[in-house]
């Protein structure tokens, strides 16, 4: 097992391995008598066998919600909220989230929002969730209006990467899960662009040693920068490079396509704007389209007449300071900076070029 710790007011440890899920009762914590299993509609069975091997200890109740993005509506988190109510929850129970990114998302929001904040243990069963949405405490659900807007910061009590879940992921799901793991590596680890460049299928293999150090060291650079950052208000924002035209191709695919789709088109296009903006190199940009179009097997362009749908979405991302729009830019691999950009020109001009 490896062990990444998140620092800050209240740490908490990321836990990666084989069957690191079987120590969900410690994690939990001595005072929980009641849990509420917040899981997709493909962990059913999982979800019972946690509810079984808890019995006696923990009151486990179940709840299923939909799959991927269409989880992230106050709807469904209404609906957990109602077996929590039902149920008495008090602020020395929990909530569990066993799924993907979207699933951990909202489990967070549920937990963070109930009695103003209940314990939560993440057991993400995606490369995404493991990396991205299950560290950090970053909560959300989406509106009609965009991704993430509404939510709140809740640390995890604990993360559970449990790698003998992963390695049962289909090869697109681990590819594009991946997308967020070479973010860490544009950003902060150079090193994990070297072993996805020369170790791809190595990489990709959740079984291997390697997949495993790969990941904990993508989780590294998360925990380190959330660490020092956790509400948002300066460094954290590096980790949305290739976000906020990623999350507009998300809303306007109507939250169908996969994350790490849309993150890697919003990373070729980051990299785009940086060589405009920021002088990237053009060996910079090309590692781009290599670790992300030909080692990964990612997208890396979005049809050109969809421009305005997508720069009025952006318009609304986290980031916008009125009317200019702020990019989380390099200077070089490794070297990232918050740049506002305020010329619609260079915006336009850095989408031409990944106009397909």
């Amino acid at each position: 097992m490896k062990t990444v710790t998140v620092g800050g007011r209240e740490p908490y440890d990321v836990a990666i391995g084989h069957g690191v899920r079987h120590e969900l009762r410690e994690r939990l914590g001595a005072q929980v008598s009641k849990a509420l299993l917040i899981h997709q509609p493909i962990m059913s069975a999982e979800a019972s066998r946690i509810r079984e091997s808890l019995a006696g200890v923990v009151d486990v109740l179940l709840a299923e919600v939909p799959d991927a993005e269409d989880a992230k509506r106050i709807e469904v988190a209404a609906f957990c909220w109602g077996i929590m109510g039902q149920a008495d929850f008090t602020r020395s129970d929990a909530v569990i989230s066993l799924g993907g990114g979207a699933t951990t998302d909202l489990a967070g929001f549920v937990a963070a929002t109930w009695l103003r904040g209940v314990r939560i243990v993440h057991i993400p069963t995606t490369v995404l969730g493991s990396v991205d949405a299950a560290v950090g405490g970053k909560t959300g659900i989406n509106t009609a209006e965009g991704k993430n807007l509404v939510g709140s910061f809740h640390a995890p009590a604990a993360v559970l990467v449990d790698t003998e879940l992963l390695a049962s992921l289909p090869e697109t799901e681990v590819r594009t899960g991946f997308a967020e793991i070479a973010k860490a590596g544009f950003i902060a680890d150079p090193s994990i662009l070297d072993d996805l460049d020369n170790n791809i299928e190595t990489c990709l293999d959740l079984s291997t040693e390697l997949s495993a150090d790969v990941i904990r060291r993508a989780i590294q650079v998360k925990a380190t920068v959330v660490s020092e950052d956790f509400t948002e208000l300066g460094l954290r924002e590096i980790l949305n490079y290739g976000h906020t035209l990623g999350h507009a191709i998300e809303h306007a695919e109507r939250y169908r396509w996969r994350h790490g789709v849309a993150i890697s088109i919003g990373m070729m296009f980051a990299a785009e704007l940086s060589r405009l903006v920021r002088a990237l190199s053009d060996d910079d940009v090309d590692r781009h389209r290599l670790i992300l179009g030909e080692r990964l097997g990612l997208p890396l362009v979005y049809p050109g007449g969809r421009w305005e749908t997508l720069r009025a979405t952006m318009q609304r991302d986290k980031k916008a300071r009125g009317a200019a729009l702020r990019f989380v830019l390099l200077d070089g691999i490794g070297r990232p900076t918050v740049t506002t950009v305020a010329d619609d020109s260079l915006l336009f001009a850095a989408y031409q070029e990944i106009a397909g």
